[in-house]
């Protein structure tokens, strides 16, 4: 039985907001965010991985929902590419 290599994966958004997940064995490929704006100006913030892009893609239906039942003033939903990269406070 071979062990599964425990990763860390990283995550860059368009507006440079670095997401590290990790360490883990999953397959993740791509981070999705959604940043929620609220009717009194405040923001919230929703996040997670996904095993596919597809997989990431289909988090923004639920998210329209969210807005709807929610009363989000508006919201942007972003995903990015998970990339491996060495361990927090390494020299890499």
């Amino acid at each position: 039985m071979s062990k599964r290599k425990r990763r860390y994966l990283t995550a860059t958004m368009p507006d440079g907001y670095v997401k590290t997940i990790g360490p883990t064995t999953d397959s993740f490929t791509h981070y999705w965010r959604i940043v929620a704006e609220l009717e009194n100006g405040k923001t919230e913030v929703f996040w997670g991985h996904a095993r596919s892009l597809a997989e990431a893609r289909k988090k923004r239906a639920p998210a329209q929902e969210a807005a709807k039942m929610r009363g989000w003033k508006s919201f942007a939903f972003e995903i990015a590419e998970l990339v491996e990269t060495a361990a927090p406070g390494s020299e890499a």
